[in-house]
């Protein structure tokens, strides 16, 4: 399945729905979203993964690439991933440097900071 990717930025929330598999051709899509969400400042950016089915390491480095893009005092969250996205963001350890959480609003969102 191809990757589905779409940016929407608002209120200093960059919000990035994944869909698909995000793989070393795929990956390229996904950087540039967070490239453009990087230019506007956010203090948030939220990654939707409800209905991402895989990522391989070429999404990973992407993941990494937004923590040192986004803002130092960013958070970045991952919502909802499914069970082989999570397994993979736990392997790597990754998941200790993002906020990993099952549901996303915004309301929510203010809470955790």
């Amino acid at each position: 399945m191809a990757l589905s990717v779409t940016l929407e930025i608002g209120n200093d929330v960059a919000k990035i729905t994944l869909s698909g598999e995000l793989d070393a051709m795929t990956a390229p899509i996904f950087k540039t979203e967070v490239e453009k969400a990087a230019v506007e400042h956010p203090k948030h950016l939220v990654l939707l993964m409800q209905d991402l089915e895989y990522m391989a390491s070429a999404g990973l480095r992407v993941l990494i690439f937004a923590k040192q893009t986004i803002d130092a005092n960013a958070n970045i969250y991952i919502v909802a991933p499914q069970e082989m996205v999570l397994e993979t963001l736990k392997k790597t350890g990754i998941d200790q440097s993002l906020l990993v959480v099952d549901e996303y609003d915004s309301e929510s969102l203010q809470k955790l900071n």
